[in-house]
């Protein structure tokens, strides 16, 4: 997500079960050039909790890409080439979606990162060194073309050999950089490229991933639901990605339906430690406060009761506003002003 998994946010939903976090998307061109762009895109914890954390990387040219992932790497699980991002900016600076047309430069992009991470050091052969403490990830995320041959090209292309691919993991957005988010996604895409390439990479999926009871499909690695019937069963998908869902409740793969005040009271503590510029701190409250992206649509705050909080001019302010509503819910221990610890570090 463009600005919205910080730190902060990555400690919360940590906390409710999400396994993986992955940053914003860094753009690897500036991240190289300027500390000041290393300061404010990536931040990471000394002292827990800290997630174990995927890069966002958006890049056109390889040698950037692997100067980025060499700078970054000590302080995170891995990086992930963003492929899938349809924003006009990032397209119209070959970024992201416009990627999926760029099949051989993006297989470059991969092949020079992981050459780099190892000659640095780091341990990147894939499944053989998961549990070496040097062990780094590389990997891609994608969207889906209209005619999905093209996609199997992009796949075969970025994948190489099965037998030493060169990626460590594929994660399908099944829209195209056309369809837009309010469209369901295509499962029939879905299904076609789990089937083809799960034995052959670990494949995850990003979209329509709004509540664990509301999935459009079924899987081995998901418990069974009473309203499976109809649903397509994938048996080779490896895990499930959120954004939009996720940001309007972290507690979303904790099974929650809709966000717990629990949760914006932990965000509110992480954020004392791991500030955050105002602005950001009122889009993630607005967003858990409000009626999020399930079936059930209860809210914690009221639309009326959201506007007071964007008002809210100073983060003292803020904080005072969201421990009134915690201790008027049955808080216990409100929020704690805590002064910022050495243990919270920028690049």
């Amino acid at each position: 997500m463009v600005r919205y998994s910080k730190l902060a946010f990555r400690q919360t939903v940590y906390a409710y079960g999400t396994d993986i976090c992955w940053t914003p998307m860094i753009l690897a061109k500036e991240f190289n050039r300027s500390s000041v762009a290393r300061h404010s895109d990536f931040t990471y914890s000394t002292s827990g909790p800290q997630p174990p954390t995927i890069v966002q990387l958006g890049a056109n040219v390889p040698r950037e890409m692997a100067r980025a992932s060499s700078l970054i790497i000590p302080h995170v699980g891995g990086v992930d080439l963003n492929c899938g991002c349809p924003q006009s900016w990032a397209c119209a600076e070959t970024l992201g979606a416009a990627l999926m047309e760029k099949r051989e430069l993006v297989r470059d992009m991969v092949l020079e990162t992981r050459q780099r991470l190892h000659s640095d050091g780091w341990a990147v052969g894939k499944e053989k060194d998961v549990d070496s403490p040097k062990g780094r990830s590389v990997s891609v995320k994608i969207r889906v073309h209209k005619d999905l041959r093209k996609t199997i090209d992009f796949i075969d292309t970025v994948l190489g050999h099965e037998q030493d691919r060169n990626i460590d993991f594929l994660t399908i957005h099944p829209r195209t950089r056309n369809t837009p988010s309010t469209n369901p996604i295509n499962l029939e895409a879905l299904e076609l490229l789990t089937n083809k390439y799960g034995d052959k990479v670990p494949i995850l999926v990003s979209g329509d991933v709004f509540t664990m009871s509301t999935l459009p499909y079924k899987s081995p690695y998901l418990s069974p639901r009473e309203n499976d019937e109809g649903r397509p069963y994938l048996p080779k998908l490896r895990g499930l990605m959120s954004a939009r869902s996720l940001l309007a409740n972290p507690a979303l793969f904790a099974e929650h339906e809709v966000c717990p005040w629990d949760a914006v009271e932990l965000f509110m503590n992480n954020v004392v430690r791991a500030p955050l510029p105002l602005k950001l701190v009122h889009h993630h409250l607005g967003e858990m406060c409000g009626p999020g992206y399930g079936p059930d649509k209860r809210s914690l705050l009221s639309k009326k009761e959201r506007a007071e909080l964007y008002n809210c001019s100073t983060m003292c302010d803020t904080i005072d506003f969201i421990e009134e509503k915690i201790m008027g819910v049955g808080g216990r221990d409100g929020i704690r002003r805590l002064p910022i610890p050495s243990t919270v570090r920028a690049i």
